[in-house]
């Protein structure tokens, strides 16, 4: 276990080494210039080219990327053109929301994906099979934005179920404190249960629309690991022995098949966090996604190589986590 972890170790650094990497040269090959954008168009040669001195821009390719990889392995991502905050600060500020709306959505997904999966494999090629599929294709085919607009329109214009964009209404704006930055648990640790109804309100359509996208990914894989565990020789051996379906397929068929599940869980709940982008850009929800929109259409590189940094890592961790998590849980892919 140990050998096992320490190559997880040295696979995680080589990943975000690779990571830094790209986003480096990214940042060097588009076409923008990061001095003008933070100076400005209309400043003289003179201060564009102080500026370049400044920030090191003008110095060989391999020396800016070896100050480039010493400062982000601290922690250091610059400052924000739009904020002036130090990009990291902003990402600590703004990931939380993101956070609690791929958390809500992964739990969305998870309570029921599993069990359609599990249903769909149970009652193969019948009409429920069907269904099943069927909805799982609708929510990879259409576009989440699309979702989202026919969401609001339905839900919050129309029949006015849910409140509008946004994260908290301006009326608790004022008057409710963050502690941690996910609303909904600070709301319920203070006892705020007006403001806590007012945040559901806010998060319960963009977790469903995401949730909704999750269950599709998690329903079809459940599906898949189900029917490969129902054609196994235990499963013939324990209805051999009299035993009932529902602990066949809940307490043996589920229980192998969850071994692998972890790791699709696990992606779903890290493409949520980093593929959230148009979601929180439609309900004007003030995530990372957002944040980083509102740096991309500003050119403020330093903002956006800095999210995509901070994401990736989320992603790597999280994968790594999974495959880790594999391990202990299937005592076989130890040898």
């Amino acid at each position: 276990m140990l050998s096992a972890i320490v190559r997880f170790v040295v696979v995680g650094a080589v990943t975000f080494f690779g990571l830094l990497t790209v986003t480096f040269f990214i940042g060097r090959v588009v076409p923008i210039d990061p001095v003008l954008a933070i100076v400005g168009d209309r400043a003289s040669a003179s201060a564009v080219a102080a500026a370049r001195q400044q920030y090191g821009l003008d110095l060989p390719l391999w020396q800016q990327f070896a100050i480039y990889l010493k400062k982000a392995l601290t922690g250091d991502f610059g400052t924000s053109v739009l904020s002036s905050n130090p990009v990291m600060q902003d990402i600590l500020r703004v990931f939380p929301a993101t956070l609690e709306l791929a958390t809500a959505g992964t739990l969305i997904g998870l309570l029921f994906g599993i069990p359609l999966g599990v249903l769909a494999a149970v009652k193969r090629d019948s009409l429920i099979d069907q269904i099943v599929r069927v909805i799982g294709l609708v929510g990879y085919s259409i576009p989440i934005f699309w979702l989202g607009l026919m969401g609001l329109l339905i839900f919050y214009a129309k029949l006015d179920w849910v409140a509008g964009p946004g994260r908290i209404d301006i009326a608790y704006e004022y008057t409710f404190t963050p502690i941690t930055g996910l609303f909904l648990f600070d709301a319920a640790i203070q006892g705020e249960w007006g403001a806590f109804a007012d945040i559901f309100s806010h998060i319960i359509l963009p977790a469903s629309l995401l949730g909704y996208f999750s269950m599709a990914y998690i329903s079809r894989m459940t599906r898949s690991f189900m029917l490969n565990e129902l054609a196994q020789e235990y499963i013939t051996a324990a209805r051999a022995k009299g035993l009932s379906e529902t602990r066949i397929i809940w307490g043996h068929a589920l229980r192998n098949a969850a071994v692998p599940l972890v790791t699709v869980i696990a992606l779903s709940y890290a493409t949520l966090l980093e593929g959230s982008v148009l979601t929180e850009t439609i309900f004007a929800w003030p995530g990372i996604g957002m944040y980083l929109t509102n740096s991309l259409q500003n050119a403020d590189m330093n903002a956006v190589l800095g999210g995509t940094i901070v994401i990736g890592a989320v992603f790597i961790g999280l994968n790594l986590f999974a495959d880790l998590l594999y391990r202990l849980l299937d005592p076989r892919t130890r040898a």
